[in-house]
């Protein structure tokens, strides 16, 4: 069997390292940068600590700041446009998973154009050219988007979310530092950390996983177990910690995929807007306890990572460990408890399982689930 690994041309790591932009594009000879952002990242100054510097170095920009949680396929369009007007010959992303995805598909529509639509580049897309080049400059701790090659676009008209998967899209430079982070309130540090801590599990126990992903997926699990409080109380180490973890994350399932948590949180977000974070959070449980019969001795692992003793147990409680584990954490950075305080309607559980089974993440869970199955698990959830 043969594994492919696909990870950023360049990553620099650390408090500061955000300062290293200037370089990496000076270095490649590009010449004005399109930024995608949110106003929120404008409005409290996140933005202008990459734009002071590009000033500083005579680098031109232009922003785009119409990137809304869940990006649709409207925001896109609109970001493409902009992009199209701007005479920008390179892109930056500055913030979360939304202004990281938007960026993404703006990249790959322009050097592909007939994908315009957006919708195609739904799974495998079969793009034939790299994005526009793109600078990744995270915000927050949790979806790695900056070394990943998938990207999540809302449809709005079918109230749907839908994956692309495109080696094509990955960004050329990542910029992983936490002093972009330390504004995040702590409900998303919490919210984000756990979607992180989500892709590590997921990543560790899908049925793709092998040697090299699942050294990545445990070191990233142990480094947000041992993070994550601390990060969310305002820890200044434990936040350089987060935003390490989620990127070793990162680079093991953007190769090997997710699985049902994220297959159940993606309508989720469709349906309700609902964080995405939050989403995986409280999921993330109930879809262990459900798969945690077909991973062998994997979840005997992930307790270990988490910080709990497991030597002596038997497997069923090294399971039950592990499951345990999560919803401590959970219940530690303040997550919701259940679907039910989050907005979730009983009655729209029908279509968001239908929804859930046709997502993509889905079919990388170790166990086959059918739709009785994740009916069931969203009524545990709710």
């Amino acid at each position: 069997m043969t594994h492919r690994m696909i990870l950023n041309e360049t990553a620099w790591f650390g408090r500061g390292s955000v300062a290293s932009l200037v370089d990496e594009v000076q270095r490649r000879g590009y010449h004005k940068a399109l930024i995608v952002t949110d106003e929120n990242l404008v409005r409290c100054g996140v933005v202008e600590k990459v734009t002071s510097r590009m000033n500083d170095a005579g680098l031109a920009w232009e922003a785009f700041t119409g990137v809304v949680p869940n990006p649709t396929i409207q925001v896109v369009k609109a970001g493409l446009e902009a992009f199209e007007h701007s005479g920008a010959d390179y892109l930056i992303a500055i913030g979360g998973g939304s202004p990281q995805d938007t960026c993404k598909a703006i990249g790959i529509i322009h050097n592909n154009p007939e994908f315009a639509d957006v919708r195609s580049l739904e799974g495998l897309s079969p793009t034939r050219r790299a994005s526009v080049p793109v600078m990744a400059i995270p915000t927050t701790a949790g979806t790695a988007a900056e070394v990943t090659i998938n990207y999540v676009i809302t449809d709005e008209e079918k109230r749907r979310k839908f994956v692309c998967v495109d080696p094509h899209d990955i960004p050329q430079a990542a910029f992983i530092d936490a002093d972009m982070m330390d504004a995040m309130p702590p409900a998303l540090k919490a919210a984000t950390g756990v979607d992180a801590l989500t892709h590590a599990i997921e990543g560790y126990i899908t049925r793709a996983a092998w040697a090299l992903t699942d050294a990545l997926h445990l070191k990233a699990i142990e480094i947000i177990a041992g993070a994550l409080r601390g990060s969310v109380n305002g820890n200044r180490d434990d936040g350089e910690a987060m935003a390490l973890g989620q990127y070793v994350a990162g680079m093991g399932f953007s190769n090997v995929g997710l699985g049902l948590v994220h297959g159940m949180a993606h309508p989720l977000g469709a349906f309700y807007n609902t964080p995405h974070g939050v989403a995986n959070a409280i999921l993330l449980p109930h879809v262990m306890r459900y798969n945690a019969a077909h991973t062998g001795d994997k979840f005997r692992d992930i307790a270990r990572a988490m910080g709990r003793p497991v030597e002596h147990l038997t497997p069923e409680e090294a399971r039950a460990a592990a499951v345990d584990a999560v919803v401590s954490l959970n219940q530690d950075v303040g997550i919701p408890e259940n679907l039910r305080a989050i907005g979730v309607r009983k009655e729209d559980i029908p279509a968001l399982a239908q929804a859930a089974f046709d997502d993509v993440c889905t079919g990388g869970n170790p166990r086959e689930a059918t739709l009785d199955d994740i009916m069931a698990l969203y009524h545990q959830a709710w």
